[in-house]
């Protein structure tokens, strides 16, 4: 057998001592001290890919918008057929608090909600354009004036669906407004059938 100080696997033993570990000696315990910060810094400096600077939208945001264009549909609804204001003016409401409760929290997220304007899909109560070749139903930006109540509720059962489908997805502070949404919705749906 090879004596250990002899091939350099360790330091021989001491005499009356123990054995020091194999192949850590005073030589190398203070190399990789003084390495140890130069490697730390060189490693800080390493990453795991690219930072994403933006940030993705607020799925809330969709929701609030969904909630203004059905108040926007619902208000269109009134104008063009007067009889359904008892059945639709509460929907109205209620989609209008949506979208104020739904903007609430997406700012009290720290994000950033859209404008107030109604959306392309939502219909405007704008006057019809005036001459004899214009179409009564068509406002100036291409928006159909005259909802039907089926129209109103095929919009509230979709935003229904859409609440409830995100709900899975959200944290647990935010489920129960969601939640609750997607509730009024379905129940409006059902109500106007």
């Amino acid at each position: 057998m090879k004596d250990a100080a002899v091939d350099g696997i360790g330091a021989a033993p001491r005499p009356g001592g123990p054995a020091r570990p194999p192949g850590l000696d005073r030589r190398r315990l203070l190399a990789l001290a003084l390495l140890a910060p130069v490697a730390a810094t060189g490693l800080g400096a390493c990453s795991t890919g690219p930072e994403r600077t933006t940030k993705t939208p607020d799925p809330l945001i969709a929701l609030v918008d969904a909630a203004r264009a059905d108040a926007a549909l619902a208000a269109a609804a009134i104008a063009a057929n007067p009889d359904l204001t008892a059945r639709v003016e509460p929907l109205r409401a209620a989609r209008t608090e949506h979208a104020a409760a739904l903007e609430a929290e997406v700012v009290r997220a720290g994000g950033t909600p859209r404008s107030a304007v109604p959306t392309a899909a939502a219909p405007t109560a704008a006057a019809p354009p005036s001459g004899d070749a214009a179409d009564p139903t068509v406002a100036p930006t291409g928006i159909t004036q005259t909802v039907s109540l089926a129209r109103v509720r095929e919009a509230v059962a979709a935003s229904q669906r859409g609440a409830a489908e995100l709900v899975a997805d959200l944290p647990a502070e935010r489920v129960g407004l969601v939640a609750s949404v997607a509730a009024c919705c379905a129940t409006y749906a059902a109500v106007l059938a």
